[in-house]
């Protein structure tokens, strides 16, 4: 049965170390020293009692039995991410890891006459709030890295019929054994949107109003809505601008929720203007406009649609650049980091080290290939900026200047031809796919990437025009001007025809 909701869960009495946990499938783990504590539960170390290794890679969470959060996390554990599921969904998604945090067991254990739940999960490492306090805002190539990151998370316990409901910085951990992997832990207040598949009715709820992390949580949960995928993908977005901008519009006004309500729909009711002229001078933010499409596809999901997650991560990589490693410290500085169980950091200070040497090798190995690809990335971003600021895009502004010579160009060369007195007929493109009698005018006959080099005009006087070298522009001779016998005979005739009536007219004039 699970746990009676009330209004305040009470830590719990911290167990001694040493203690041994049996878990539900009958393994031992012997409890480390308390690393941690939460707004409801502990946090130990963990040992499995037949491999006592000093260098814990396991935690174990508590909580009295009665509390409610670790209930929850157990209860998604058990039915969306199990080890197995986890892994086919990373062969089929064709990943290189998924951030949820790996499950071991749980159980109940008795101290001093009070009954505790526990779980065991794999241990991670620092978590992103430590860093952020740390050194500010995050590198914008990070911020939407740990975005696509993310979005692989929500995208699998989506299809679980969970959402997370409470992604924020302190629940998103790097990994303990691999720093440059990130991980979205803490699913106490996940929430199972679509029971059976049967998703949830939209009814708002003012008992239940502004739910969540005050900062980050989103207009449903404001208006007591249950959550859906859409508030997930909202509460990722004010945290990618957070990371990238250092603040959020609203920070002035935590304490009042219904003002926090109302500047996050204020927001999002002008996007993407709104992000863009609420930047901070200065800031990195001002080139957010990854950011800004993103919200605005968030904020365009209705209640129980289905997000397009391939599209939103291309959104926030659109140059479709590989995910490197997770860069934080600026200018290449060494983190100062602690360990959760604030030991000495020594030996990960020297593998840091090791790290930082071998990816400095390695980008002098790369040299000019990355710097180019970076320049590439860097130059389709700001594309994609001007387009959300209402600027003209340079590739269609040169595009349209080139179309335009080419037109001039093209009427100067129909203007030469129709100064002469015959009309012509057709031009002839070898092996092209433009056919005679066409209008020239809206003909794009000299684009050097579909015409030939050379071509002939041909015109029934027999003149003949040639192109002599398209490279240099328009180098023009006259071969022949000839008229058939047909033509001057024709010629003949029609001068002694008006010469006739010429002579008719003035002797009619004469006798009048």
């Amino acid at each position: 049965m699970p746990p009676r909701r009330k209004e305040k869960y009470r830590l719990p009495v911290p167990l001694p170390e040493g203690k041994v946990l049996d878990d539900m499938e009958g393994k031992q783990w012997v409890l480390g020293k308390m690393i941690g504590s939460g707004g409801f539960g502990l946090i130990y170390l963990a040992f499995p009692i037949n491999n006592p290794d000093r260098d814990a890679r396991h935690v174990i969470k508590v909580e009295y039995q009665e509390n409610g959060p670790l209930f929850s996390e157990l209860k998604f554990y058990q039915r969306a991410a199990k080890k197995d599921c986890i892994k086919k969904w990373i062969e089929l998604k064709q990943l290189d890891y998924l951030g949820i945090p790996q499950f071991y067991g749980s159980g109940i254990t008795e101290f001093k006459g009070k009954s505790y739940r526990f779980m065991v999960m794999e241990r991670l490492g620092v978590d992103l709030q430590k860093i952020s306090d740390q050194n500010g805002t995050f590198k914008k190539s990070t911020v939407l890295q740990l975005g696509i990151r993310m979005l692989d998370v929500l995208e699998y316990i989506h299809e679980n019929e969970y959402v997370h409901a409470d992604i924020k910085a302190a629940n998103l951990l790097l990994g303990y054994r691999n720093p440059h992997q990130v991980y979205l832990a803490d699913y106490g207040l996940s929430y199972r949107y679509c029971p059976n598949g049967n998703h949830k009715q939209y009814q708002e709820n003012p008992r239940k109003s502004h739910n969540g992390t005050i900062e980050f949580t989103s207009l449903d949960a404001h208006k007591g809505v249950a959550l859906s995928r859409r508030s997930d993908l909202e509460i990722l977005g004010y945290c990618l601008l957070r990371w990238l901008c250092g603040r959020l519009p609203w920070e002035q006004n935590l304490e009042d929720p219904v003002a926090v309500q109302t500047a996050k729909t204020n927001l999002l009711d002008e996007l993407p203007e709104s992000v863009l002229k609420w930047a901070p001078s200065g800031s990195s933010c001002c080139k957010s406009g990854e950011i800004a499409q993103y919200l605005v596809c968030a904020y365009n999901l209705a209640y129980d649609e289905k997000p397009n997650y391939q599209m939103l991560k291309k959104i926030l990589n659109p140059s479709g650049i590989p995910l490197g490693p997770l860069e934080f410290s600026p200018k290449g500085e060494s983190l100062n980091v602690h360990t959760p169980n604030n030991q000495k950091v020594d030996s990960r200070k020297a593998a840091t080290k090791q790290v930082n040497q071998m990816q400095n090798r390695l980008l002098e190995k790369k040299g000019h290939s990355e710097r180019s690809a970076e320049s590439c990335a860097t130059w389709r971003k700001v594309q994609e900026e001007e387009k959300l600021t209402g600027l003209f895009n340079s590739e269609t502004a040169q595009e349209s200047t080139r179309r335009r010579q080419k037109y001039r160009e093209t009427q100067e060369f129909l203007n030469g031809v129709k100064s002469s007195p015959q009309k012509s007929s057709c031009i002839q493109f070898p092996n092209s796919f433009y056919e005679p009698h066409q209008d020239f005018t809206s003909l794009d006959m000299f684009n050097k990437s579909s015409s030939p080099s050379w071509y002939t005009y041909t015109s029934t006087t027999g003149m003949e025009v040639t192109e002599l070298d398209s490279s240099t522009g328009f180098w023009l001779t006259i071969s022949q001007f000839t008229l058939s016998e047909e033509i001057k005979a024709d010629v003949y005739y029609y001068g002694f025809t008006i010469l006739l009536l010429l002579i008719l007219v003035c002797l009619a004039l004469y006798f009048l």
